[in-house]
């Protein structure tokens, strides 16, 4: 028996000096985060990817380029962080994971904390993500 193992992916989409994020309705208010999921049987991380920003937030995107991973919080499971230029469409957030989505440039995310908004903790590969593309290092 080999170990089993679920990768996930999470995703920032980028457009010029503006991200897409995603508020989750699990999540406090304000919170925002990146896009996420897991990869189904059969497609390779880079379709996960652009399959899950276009069900969770209606645009397409392209140009999917490997950052880090990191292991998730459940059992045999791999969390893997992309970027993501965006290509097309109107965000539209599905209403059923995430319900409101927004764009922020780099100053908002540099200066959140003078804001109503919220980002995940530092430690999670969400944040790491959004803080590689905040200061340049995507």
């Amino acid at each position: 028996h080999y170990p089993r193992l679920d990768p996930a992916v999470i995703m920032l989409v980028r457009r010029g000096d503006k991200c897409l994020l995603g508020h989750n309705k699990r999540r406090p208010a304000k919170w925002f985060s990146c896009f996420a999921g897991f990869v189904e049987v059969g497609e390779t991380l880079e379709e996960a990817v652009a399959r899950e920003v276009e069900e969770e937030a209606g645009v397409r995107v392209s140009t999917v380029k490997y950052f880090a991973s990191q292991p998730w919080p459940f059992p045999s499971s791999l969390m893997l962080g992309y970027f993501a230029d965006f290509l097309e469409g109107e965000p539209k957030p599905d209403m059923e994971e995430i319900i409101e989505t927004r764009w922020f440039n780099r100053d908002e995310i540099q200066n959140l904390e003078k804001t109503i908004y919220r980002l995940p903790p530092a430690d999670s590969m969400a944040r790491q993500l959004i803080t590689a593309w905040a200061e340049g290092r995507d």
